[in-house]
């Protein structure tokens, strides 16, 4: 749990004395958390020490997630904010037409879905979340309008809403049903019948209890699934959709509108193992088209090749045969590999015991893809490749 902000926080964190006090604070190393405190204290004073290091600390744990170093934030809306280019992803889908982002909280979505929404709102239950979006969205130098709301009674009468339910108790425990979100998914379906939605969700969501949902999205950024999100009246023709986000402002998508016919054929030259958001989205085949690719094994995600994508790390097959630990460990000690990568599906073989079992020793570095084709267990001794 975070430091409980109130109002009058974020008032004096606002006012000229508070940037002050906390560009002081920002000076500091704030590595040992008890010499923090006692030196914060000694620069703002007791009443407004806690205010200024939490600030300062969610600031500097910000960074990296939304690039800004000027917002306000507590420490569970930090914690759910989307990243940047995510935030950034879903606003683009909205762009040009009227939003209402019902969970609003400190403004991470707000401020990216007023960038390119005709008309954006947002509203809260907490004041103060509130107050810290007003001041973010300033600091970014975006209009939104901004109303105190529950979820579950709208304030506005048409446009796409937009929500991100708390998937986390008071207690910090994780949520899985949709049940128990805060607000609970079915209930915001309910609140607003006829209305465009797109809803925030964990990527591990069973989506099965969505039968609503028109389309379920997963999106992945540099290589990690962030979240998933349904959308609901947009007319967007597809049912699954992965995208998949680069911090470089990169990005591609694949739908299951397209086709996913794949030949049967013997591995190829190379092994390839989809983005999560592919996998998780069940589109393996979908991509596997798309690029002349396809699978080991109809039921695994590793697709195989002669040519593999631009831009993806893939793996270049320099021997395969049925997998054992002696047949893998003779193969090794042939290639003189001493740094080993293991990836495994579909087999129980747990990749840390194996390694120390086989003790690798020599100068070269490999990967090791064991997997299995129909019931039979197979290892491909790969070396790991950067494609441009």
């Amino acid at each position: 749990m975070g430091y409980s902000f109130t109002l009058g926080d974020v008032a004096y964190l606002r006012s000229g004395a508070g940037k002050a006090a906390l560009a002081a604070v920002s000076a500091l190393p704030l590595t040992d958390r008890i010499a923090a405190v006692a030196a914060v204290r000694r620069l703002v004073g007791e009443e407004h020490a806690a205010a200024v290091l939490e600030t300062v600390l969610l600031r500097r744990k910000a960074v990296a997630k939304l690039s800004t170093e000027d917002w306000l934030f507590t420490a569970d809306a930090l914690q759910q904010a989307s990243a940047a280019p995510v935030a950034r992803h879903r606003a683009g889908r909205l762009a040009g037409l009227d939003v209402h982002d019902v969970t609003c909280s400190v403004g991470a979505d707000l401020v990216e879905i007023a960038k390119v929404a005709r008309c954006a709102l947002g509203s809260d239950v907490d004041p103060v979340r509130l107050e810290m979006a007003r001041h973010n969205g300033l600091t970014a130098g975006v209009a939104f309008g901004l109303a105190r709301a529950d979820a579950l009674r709208p304030v506005s009468r048409s446009g796409v809403v937009v929500a991100d339910p708390a998937r986390r108790d008071s207690a910090g425990r994780r949520a899985w049903k949709p049940a128990d979100f805060a607000p609970p998914l079915d209930g915001l379906v309910e609140a607003y019948p006829g209305r465009p939605l797109a809803v925030k969700c964990a990527p591990g969501l069973d989506f099965a209890l969505t039968p609503w949902a028109d389309e379920v999205e997963l999106v992945s950024l540099d290589g990690q699934v962030r979240e998933s999100c349904l959308w609901r009246g947009l007319g967007t023709g597809v049912t699954r959709r992965a995208s998949v986000l680069h911090s470089d402002g990169t990005q591609w998508t694949v739908t299951d509108a397209e086709p996913d016919d794949l030949p049967t054929r013997e591995p190829g030259e190379w092994i390839v193992d989809p983005d999560g958001a592919v996998v998780r989205a069940g589109l393996v085949r979908h991509y596997a088209a798309r690029h002349g690719l396809w699978q080991l094994d109809e039921r695994i995600a590793y697709l195989t090749g002669d040519t593999p994508p631009p831009g993806v790390r893939a793996f270049r097959v320099l021997e395969h045969g049925p997998y054992s630990e002696k047949a893998l460990k003779a193969v090794l000690k042939r290639h003189d590999v001493g740094r080993l990568e293991i990836l495994v599906r579909g087999l129980d073989v747990d990749p840390d015991a194996l390694r120390r079992r086989l003790k690798p020793r020599g100068e070269a570095e490999a990967s090791v893809v064991l997997t299995r084709i129909g019931r039979a267990p197979v290892a491909f001794v790969c070396r790991a490749e950067r494609v441009t």
